[in-house]
């Protein structure tokens, strides 16, 4: 961890706007030797409880599903614009079929808490989580927004995680080079969330 210093959420200074849906995040849950990422870019950070909160959102297809329903903790991780291509490549193929980390060139590591973070991210948010549920249809008051959003009927569930202890928020000064990642490994998508896929 000796790349990364303690922050506090209050000391967090991008556009939350900006940080999910256009420069995207890895969501990870597990242990190094049992884990999963995946690209997303639906999220939310804010308040609530009098904790400062993460949510994640994550459909019942994803290989990571299992192991955000598994392990009580998850992790954010965001990065600088050199690794979008390593964000497209986790975010189109399936943890299942390879080794993200090693196609990427990513550099997973533990911590205190025994999660995942990458040790090329810029940001790091890791999270208890506190609360967590699955979206219902019947919920929606504009049904048109289900239907756009969920032909298959694979609603998310959703996992509300309180950012926890000071000294395990990250941030990192020392950025790597990222591994060029073969374009033709990639789909080619804007938002990943709404792609189809296993990741």
């Amino acid at each position: 961890m000796k790349k990364f210093k303690e922050i506090k959420p209050t000391e967090i200074t991008d556009n939350v706007f900006k940080l999910l849906d256009k420069d995207w995040m890895l969501v990870t849950a597990g242990t190094l030797e049992d884990y999963n990422t995946m690209t997303a870019s639906w999220g939310h950070m804010g308040i609530l409880w009098n904790l400062p909160v993460a949510i994640a959102y994550i459909r019942p297809q994803r290989h990571t599903y299992g192991f955000a329903n598994r392990y009580g903790d998850y992790t954010l991780s965001f990065f600088t614009e050199a690794y979008r291509s390593a964000l497209q490549f986790c975010g189109t193929r399936s943890g299942r079929d390879c080794d993200k980390a090693a196609e990427t060139g990513l550099t997973a590591i533990q911590t205190q808490r025994g999660n995942v973070i990458f040790q090329e991210a810029r940001l790091v948010l890791e999270c208890r989580k506190i609360y967590e549920d699955n979206l219902k249809k019947k919920n929606f008051l504009l049904p048109e927004v289900a239907k756009k959003n969920y032909p298959k009927n694979d609603f998310h569930r959703f996992y509300m995680g309180e950012i926890v202890r000071k000294r395990e928020r990250y941030f990192n000064q020392d950025l790597h080079q990222p591994l060029q990642v073969d374009p033709s490994l990639v789909s080619s998508y804007e938002i990943p969330e709404i792609f189809p896929g296993d990741a």
